[in-house]
């Protein structure tokens, strides 16, 4: 696999950390600057416009009486590009021509407007479209916002404005060759876009919104405020101001602010960095170092060097102890399994050899005396575990006598092989001397009672049968029921008396019992193993599914009836482990001269 470096992990973590950290205070920066300037500028926008409309309506009619007569003659309002310097030449020029033709008289005091002759009213109105125009120039510088302008509506259903001062600074020149701004402006005001413009105009009340513009005088916001002349509107007092402005001011601040912060994230993110590159990751590095070390070259030494190289006792301090205490652990467990699995390995080896002579104890050769027609005889062990504690034996006593034994020894593994060893070659011994099953039992379970420390006992199941005229003495001690089938009948139990288990209780005297097969009977012995057997739901496989196996072909071989008997169980107890060993034998008696 490709490795992968902790440190580089670590250093690009922080990375990613300071980038997002300074996109994300960014982002907000901007969003809350944003919101900031705008109010701002709406707030002096509002501020500019209020001032200038008080300005201009505590003039009272005199501002009504300069719009009428401008609109009566719009030709002879002329203010020079220069009207800030030319302000002081157009009042001294107007203050002249009164005293001169008005002798005595004051403008505003004791004459009007309408007093005035043409000239004179000329002379007025460029001296006053000057002076509003500079107060209007001086407001925006004071303020810091694009312009603002006075208009009135031109026509209320062709939805125009007419532009009475107007600083855009747009000229026009006299027939005299003279550069004059040009004013009325007649403009065409799509309600759908300066909605808060004729709302103003329409209510006669300040609007609490203001319209976003993108013309070619770039984005803008307008604010716009009636003016009322007692109570009446004269027109829209409007400001703008220029949003590209505001935002490159706040892009410029918001890049600051980014930088500062960039350079303080980056600079205390370097500095953790180092500290746990100190005092967390190089450590990291050296116990992965140290344990590939170990890996490659499985030296015990190198567990001291992890213990010593810990550190402080911090969290990477002890696992790197514990560690090195593993290794050391480990060690100690290895040198263990070895000598673990060699004794294993000698035991299953001698388990091996036991299964073996176990196997090689049991009659396996079938038929077991093709000489003799008078029966057929078929038997099988199968041990639960290496070697079990059940046993089957079938021997002829003389000529014309065979003994049939099963047992199950009490216990499993070796000791009940062992004691399976001999409770087989005792009975073998006394039968094979003449002895009846009855006295042969006897005999053996004081036998086996002498030195029985470990207190196991055995059930038995042990036949003599004379094969010239089918009589038999039997001898059930504990063990299960055997299934006998009658001619051309069923198998069923034969519920003989029990007694006790041998090697149970010292003294015990055991009673026979008589039977007797016609040619053609069968004889299904078996040990506990088979009725026992238990599946993954803890059923057990019973006597009744047992009788059924044996008289679903119950004319079959023993060496078919057997292997049949067995495959049935195996079905039921499925992928179950086997508990206890499964032991069966299968007689049939066919009389003196049946082939």
């Amino acid at each position: 696999m490709k490795k992968k470096s902790l440190i580089k992990l670590f250093a690009l973590v922080f990375v990613i950390f300071t980038v997002a950290t300074i996109l994300i205070t960014g982002g907000m920066t901007y969003a809350t600057q944003t919101a900031s300037y705008h109010e701002e500028c709406i707030t002096d926008m509002r501020r500019i416009t209020t001032s200038l409309v008080n300005r201009i309506e505590s003039e009272g009619t005199e501002f009504q009486d300069l719009k009428d007569w401008y609109k009566e003659h719009p030709d002879l309002v002329q203010v020079p590009v220069d009207f800030e310097a030319d302000l002081p030449v157009s009042r001294d020029a107007f203050n002249a021509y009164v005293a001169k033709n008005y002798p005595g008289k004051v403008y505003g005091k004791d004459i009007t407007l309408d007093d005035l002759d043409l000239e004179g009213q000329r002379l007025y109105v460029n001296y006053a479209f000057e002076r509003w125009f500079t107060e209007f120039f001086n407001a925006v510088d004071d303020f810091d916002i694009s312009y603002v302008y006075f208009i009135y509506p031109e026509s209320e259903a062709d939805l125009t404005m007419n532009y009475m001062f107007d600083p855009t600074m747009e000229t026009t020149e006299t027939k005299d060759g003279r550069v004059i701004l040009k004013l009325g402006d007649i403009v065409y005001e799509d309600p759908s876009i300066h909605k808060y413009m004729w709302e103003a105009w329409n209510q006669g009340e300040t609007q609490n919104g203001f319209d976003s513009l993108d013309n070619e005088f770039g984005h803008v916001y307008t604010y716009c405020v009636p003016v009322k002349v007692n109570g009446e509107k004269v027109g829209l007092l409007c400001s703008e101001i220029s949003v590209d402005y505001v935002n490159s001011q706040i892009m410029s601040n918001g890049l600051m602010q980014a930088l500062v912060t960039a350079l303080v994230l980056i600079a205390m993110t370097t500095i953790l960095y180092l500290l746990l590159r100190k005092r967390i990751l190089e450590r990291i590095v050296r116990i992965e170092k140290q344990i590939n070390e170990y890996s490659d070259t499985k030296d015990p030494a190198v567990a001291e060097k992890i213990i010593k190289n810990a550190g402080e006792m911090d969290e990477i301090g002890r696992l790197a102890t514990s560690f090195g205490k593993m290794i050391t652990a480990l060690e100690d467990y290895m040198v263990n399994l070895q000598r673990v699995t060699a004794e294993k390995e000698r035991i299953d080896a001698d388990l091996s050899i036991a299964t073996q002579i176990q196997a090689d104890m049991l009659p396996q050769i079938f038929p077991a005396f093709p000489e003799k027609k008078e029966l057929s005889i078929f038997a099988s062990m199968t041990p639960a575990k290496e070697v079990g504690g059940d046993f089957y034996d079938l021997f002829l006593v003389d000529d014309k006598h065979i003994a049939l034994v099963i047992a199950d020894v009490s216990g499993k593994g070796v000791p009940a092989a062992l004691f399976m060893v001999i409770a087989k070659t005792l009975i073998k011994n006394r039968l094979q001397t003449g002895e009846s099953p009855a006295e042969a039992l006897s005999i053996v379970n004081n036998q086996l009672c002498e030195g029985n420390e470990s207190q196991f006992f055995v059930t038995v199941w042990l036949a003599v049968i004379d094969l010239e005229t089918g009589d038999g003495y039997e001898v059930n001690a504990g063990h299960e029921y055997p299934a006998i089938r009658r001619g051309n009948g069923k198998y069923e139990l034969i519920k003989t008396k029990h007694m006790p288990a041998v090697a149970f209780m010292d003294g015990l005297k055991y009673r026979q019992s008589e039977i007797h097969l016609d040619p053609g009977d069968r004889l299904f012995v078996y040990t506990d193993g088979v009725p026992e057997a238990t599946n993954a739901n803890n059923e057990l496989f019973g006597n009744d599914r047992l009788l059924a196996a044996l008289n679903r072909n119950p004319d079959a071989e023993p060496s078919e009836l057997l292997p049949s008997v067995k495959k049935e169980i195996d079905e039921f107890v499925g992928d179950a482990p086997q508990f206890d060993d499964i032991t069966m034998l299968g007689f049939i008696y066919h009389g003196k001269g049946d082939e």
